[in-house]
C-alpha cells in the first residue's frame, strides 16, 4: 500500500478508559517524493509535485488529502457506522437504559453536530481524509494548543473494509507530522478501555504512545 499525501495542510474516540500520550520528536523534513515507513521506502509510486508517497503494502494506494465541505455527509455517516457497535453493543448493555439515555441517548445527533465542527483552522482544529480507489477509507481529526505546544487526536475513524491495512496508522502519522510542523511537542489521544476499543489501544501503543489508565463510574440514582 502506498500512501500519497496531498493535504497541503492525527479515536480516537473515547468515553473513558485510557489516555495515551506521545512526545513528538523532531526529525529533518523529508523529500516530498520519497518517504520511509516501517523501514521500507517506496520509490516506485508516481508522485505528482507536492504529493508525498508513503510505502505500507503493495498494490493499494491511499490518498491523504485535506478536508473539503462536501466531505461532511460521508464523514458523519462513517463516524456513526464506526462507533455504533460501541454505543449499542458495549456501552448500552453495560450501564443499562437509564444511564445510557442520560449519557449517550442522542449519540447519533451528538456526532452530527461534532463532525460538522471538527475542521476549523481558525480554531487550530483540522481534519484529513484517507481515500482508497476514490472512496473515503477513514479520517483523522486533531486540534492544537499552540501556547502549550500540545496536540490532541479527537477522532480517528476507519471504515470496516479498510481496517487492518495501516490506514489508521497513516492517518495518525499524518496528523503527527502536521503538529510537528507548527512546533507541537506532545500529542494526547483518548480511547476506551473496553473490548471495542482494543484495536485502537494497540494502534496507539504501536505508534509509541504511553497509556495512562483512567476509570469512570456510572450509577443510577
Amino acid at each position: 500500500m502506498a500512501v500519497i499525501d496531498v493535504s497541503g495542510v492525527q479515536a480516537g474516540h473515547y468515553d473513558a478508559g485510557h489516555g495515551v500520550f506521545r512526545r513528538l520528536a523532531y526529525t529533518p523534513l523529508r523529500s516530498p517524493s520519497r518517504r520511509r515507513f516501517h523501514g521500507r521506502e517506496r520509490a516506485d509510486v508516481r508522485v505528482p509535485p507536492g504529493y508525498q508517497a508513503l510505502g505500507l503494502e503493495r498494490h493499494t494506494s491511499v490518498l491523504i488529502r485535506a478536508y473539503i465541505r462536501h466531505d461532511l455527509a460521508p464523514l458523519t455517516e462513517l463516524t456513526i457506522d464506526t462507533f455504533r457497535p460501541f454505543y449499542e453493543e458495549s456501552f448500552r448493555p453495560l450501564v443499562g437504559e437509564a444511564v445510557f439515555a442520560v449519557q449517550h441517548g442522542n449519540w447519533r445527533d451528538d456526532y452530527r453536530k461534532q463532525v460538522a465542527e471538527l475542521h476549523a483552522p481558525e480554531r487550530h482544529t483540522y481534519v484529513a481524509i484517507a481515500e482508497v480507489e476514490g472512496a473515503i477509507a477513514g479520517y483523522v481529526a486533531w486540534s492544537i494548543d499552540p501556547a502549550r505546544k500540545k496536540g490532541e487526536i479527537t477522532i480517528l475513524a476507519v471504515s470496516d473494509r479498510h481496517r487492518r491495512h495501516h490506514v489508521g496508522t497513516a492517518l495518525c502519522e499524518h496528523a503527527f507530522d502536521r503538529m510537528r510542523a507548527v512546533g507541537t511537542e506532545v500529542v494526547e489521544i483518548g480511547t476506551g478501555g473496553d473490548r471495542f476499543h482494543a484495536p485502537a489501544r494497540a494502534l496507539y501503543e504501536a505508534l509509541g504512545c504511553t497509556p495512562y489508565p483512567l476509570t469512570v463510574y456510572f450509577r443510577r440514582l
